[in-house]
């Protein structure tokens, strides 16, 4: 009896050793579970809101880069096809909103009513951007001015065309063979070449001619017609005065 009582006590001696020597392995000897500490809270907090503040500011920015892309301002266009020279009404003009870079020309709409009453500097094409320079306050041809119709063969016109818009010189040119108009006892009507602009051009007629409409000087504008008449003029391109 004696000796299973000793035996009964060694084991749980043994077993109490046990399990010292196990709680101080994990504890690291200190004989109590480890505590870690918590990270501070007001420091949690400025990290949150750092964040949230970041995301606002990367969704501000993004924002703000699509709508100056996208912005889309009210600009003039023509709503049908409307001639050079013709005097503009409110049915030929409209509003749209578009996308347009600050470096191309267009006609803010706040200006539309402004631009009744005012002339076609040149042909208008249903929808396209009205430009300041299509539009003019003063008719053509304007006072000491006359417009002057001449056709022309195209091996009298520059290869690249006319525009409107365009200074040309208007000179005579000898007849056939090379004889001059005082050689056929008939002095040319154009005793100078004459500077004109160019109001338009028609299209290439069925028999191959080009009416080009040109604004003269009054005072040679019945010898410009002169000349014409006889076929021998023809147009020298200049340089542009704008």
């Amino acid at each position: 009896m004696n000796e299973f009582v000793l035996a009964s006590s060694r084991r749980f001696v043994l077993a109490r050793a046990t399990t010292a020597s196990k709680d101080r392995i994990e504890t690291g000897g200190l004989g109590a579970a480890a505590v870690v500490p918590a990270l501070p809270r007001q420091r949690s907090n400025r990290v949150l809101f750092l964040g949230v503040a970041l995301a606002g500011l990367g969704a501000l920015v993004g924002w703000f880069a699509f709508t100056s892309v996208n912005k889309q301002v009210p600009v003039v266009v023509a709503v049908r096809d409307v001639p050079l020279g013709t005097v503009l009404t409110s049915n030929d003009l409209g509003t749209s909103l578009v996308s347009a870079d600050a470096k191309v020309a267009t006609v803010p709409g706040r200006q539309l009513k402004a631009l009744v009453g005012t002339v076609a500097a040149t042909d208008l094409r249903k929808g396209a951007l009205l430009v300041p320079s299509q539009v003019t306050t003063a008719l053509r041809p304007a006072t000491g001015q006359a417009l002057v119709a001449v056709a022309l063969k195209s091996t009298q016109l520059p290869a690249r065309g006319l525009r409107s818009g365009d200074r040309v010189l208007v000179v005579p040119t000898p007849g056939q063979g090379g004889q001059g108009d005082a050689a056929a006892g008939d002095k040319p009507a154009l005793a100078a070449p004459v500077t004109a602009t160019v109001d338009r051009t028609s299209a290439v007629g069925t028999q191959g001619t080009v009416v080009v409409d040109l604004i003269v000087d009054s005072t040679a504008s019945v010898s410009v017609s002169q000349q014409a008449s006889t076929g021998r003029i023809a147009l020298i391109l200049q340089p542009r005065t704008s």
